[in-house]
């Protein structure tokens, strides 16, 4: 048999009691992914639209800035 409640603020109480006991769910999780861990389609010579052979002398010297003579 269920008891009856005796006034209105009994009843509010056993409310705000279940309402306490209620596991509340766990807050969303945002991860985000390590943006360091791989490389960009831009980060390599290629995508700059530079040539994929190795760099010589020429290259080397057409990279000198103008205030170290020339």
């Amino acid at each position: 048999m269920t008891e009856q409640p005796t006034s209105p603020d009994q009843s509010a109480d056993d409310n705000q009691q279940a309402a306490a006991e209620k596991p509340k769910p766990a807050a969303a999780k945002i991860v985000f992914a390590d943006p360091f861990d791989r490389q960009t389609s831009d980060d390599t010579d290629a995508a700059w639209g530079e040539s994929s052979g190795a760099r010589g002398l020429d290259w080397y010297q057409s990279q000198r800035p103008p205030h170290h003579g020339g």
